[in-house]
Order: structure tokens, then sequence, then C-alpha cells
């Protein structure tokens, strides 16, 4: 067991990766405090992984506000006296073109991706910096290949690498390791979410099931990573090969752009 008795924080943590980080962790052996707005999803969660034998705690609270976070930490440190781990998993997506979209929205992406992220760092550094922990980080591949209708998304996840890039520098000294996690499609809720937030169940899943990757196979990999304090780890065959595509072919991605982008504004002509 990678994590016997080691104390995780999980933010999102009521569906999707973080879920599956959830349960991934418990059979490992950590203790858990999970937070996430929606506390029916959370208590089902943990009446799950308790009766399992895994020792949980359940906070309801949003990443965009910061005594949320605080609370979390506290109870950590009370019930189990430690934190060894913070994964910053909590997070949407915002799409449409810059032209059509409000300040708002994007500021609204910042808020949870960006802020969010940094908020749960700041809460819980001073414990992670006693037990010589790590940091956790959800990017994306969004976060190096931006394309058409994802600006704002894309932009918070460029500026999660980038933070990851400096913290990972910042807390070395202090034996924090930082693991950014860059994942391509995986099966979640994420496409289901509204700009606004809003999750609709009803919304059906628009990529091919070949191209998804089931949260239980990236919740090992991320949790692998994790483990072994690796700075980054890129989930789905598919997602490094877009990172290897924009680092060493990036006109590739811009032709493709280019022709997605014509063949929606170009009206079909009738023939004469």
């Amino acid at each position: 067991m990678k994590f016997r008795d080691q104390v995780v924080l999980i933010t999102g943590a009521s569906s999707g990766i973080g879920a599956a980080l959830a349960r991934e962790l418990a059979r490992e052996g950590a203790k858990l405090v999970l937070l996430a707005r929606r506390r029916e999803r959370l208590d089902a969660l943990s009446a799950e992984l308790a009766a399992a034998g895994t020792q949980v705690l359940v906070r309801a609270g949003d990443v965009t506000q910061r005594a949320d976070l605080d609370a979390a930490v506290a109870a950590a440190s009370a019930h189990f006296g430690r934190l060894d781990m913070a994964i910053a998993n909590a997070g949407f997506g915002v799409v449409g073109s810059v032209e059509k979209l409000g300040v708002e929205d994007f500021r609204r992406q910042f808020d949870t991706n960006v802020f969010g992220v940094i908020e749960t760092i700041k809460a819980a550094l001073p414990e992670l910096r006693k037990t010589h922990g790590r940091v956790v980080l959800m990017g994306s591949v969004a976060g190096y290949v931006s394309l058409p209708n994802s600006s704002p998304y894309s932009m918070s996840k460029f500026a999660v690498r980038a933070l990851a890039e400096a913290l990972e520098q910042e807390l070395e000294p202090h034996g924090v390791a930082v693991t950014l996690v860059s994942p391509g499609f995986i099966a979640s809720e994420i496409r289901q979410v509204d700009n606004r937030g809003v999750h609709h169940p009803q919304a059906k899943e628009r990529l091919p099931a070949w191209l998804v990757m089931p949260a239980e196979v990236a919740a090992k990999k991320i949790v692998r990573a994790a483990y072994r304090r690796r700075r980054e780890a890129i989930i789905t065959a598919h997602g490094k090969l877009f990172v290897w595509v924009q680092r060493f072919a990036p006109w590739l991605f811009r032709l493709a752009a280019r022709r997605g982008a014509r063949g929606r504004s170009e009206p079909k002509r009738s023939r004469e």
C-alpha cells in the first residue's frame, strides 16, 4: 500500500477523476478528506469507502471560498493529526468563441481553475511542509494546446502549468513534491457542465468511446505518479501525442484549427 496511513485532501471529489482518485487512494491505504459542493455525492462515496474500511472525512465546500478550504485542512489536522498530500482537482470548462463570451465567463473560469488551485495550495501548504508531503495539481493537455472555442479553459490550464513549474522549484528545498497532471480525454462529467458550472446529466458524451480513458485507469496512473513524486504525468496516449505535436510540429494544430473554423463558418453553396 503506497499511501498507508497517509492523509490526503482531494477537492472536486464528488465525481469523475476526483471520486476515482478517492477510491484508488483508499485501496492504497490512505485516509481521506473529501471536499466538493455536492454533499449528497460525497456522503454516498464516503459510505462506500467506509464500508471497505477507509477512514474518511467529508466537507461540503467550494474551492473559490478560502474558508471552506481552511476548514477542510483544519479538520484533517484535528482528526488525523497531519496532512500528507493535497490534490487540487476541482475544475470545469468554459467554452465558446472569444467574441461571444463575456469577461465574466473568463473570470468565472479562472476563479475555480486557477485561483481555486492557488487557494488550495495556500490552505494546505503549512501542514504539507511539516510532513514533507505532496501537492498534485490537475492541469490538462489543454494547458499545451489551445483550440478554437476553448480559450478560457486552455488559458486556465496554461496558468496551472506555469504555477506548477514555479511552485516545484520553490518547494523543493522544503521537501514538498509538486506533480502536475495533464490528462487528455477522461470519463467525467466535465462535458456535461455548462459555462456557469451547472451539471446537466442528460447531456450526451460527444466523444467516441475509444478516445475516452476510464477515470479508474487514469486514477491509477495519477496515484503512481504522485507516489513517485514525478514533476508531470501526461495521461492518455492521445494526450502524449498532442503534447508532442505541439512541441515539435505546432503547425499541424494550426492547420487543423483553421480548416475546422473555415468549415464551420462557410455556408454550403448550392450547385448552379
